[in-house]
């Protein structure tokens, strides 16, 4: 499923017009200003009981290999978005 058909079974699971359903979708989703990302952004936890949780979870600087000359170069710690299903989601796709 796309954003475009998200959006469809969106509107037509609420009621909503095709455009407000693609408001809500943006609102949560979109990358630059959307709930979930602003909140990790702020270094918070977004948790959706029974579907799963949004966090930000942090890598360690290491060393790494340029593969076109192979000379070491150092790869900079850095803080990465993570998701963790939750139970009743897996066990719904187990089935």
């Amino acid at each position: 499923m796309n954003k475009t058909e998200l959006i469809t079974k969106l509107a037509k699971k609420t009621g909503l017009t095709q455009a407000k359903a693609a408001e809500a979708v943006d609102a949560v989703f979109n990358a630059n200003k959307g709930l979930i990302a602003v909140e990790l952004g702020a270094g918070r936890k977004v948790t959706l009981p029974g579907f799963g949780g949004f966090s930000v979870r942090k890598r360690a600087a290491r060393q790494g290999r340029n593969p076109a000359t192979g000379a070491t170069i150092k790869i900079p710690a850095r803080a990465y978005p993570a998701f963790k299903v939750g139970k009743t989601l897996k066990e719904k796709v187990a089935k």
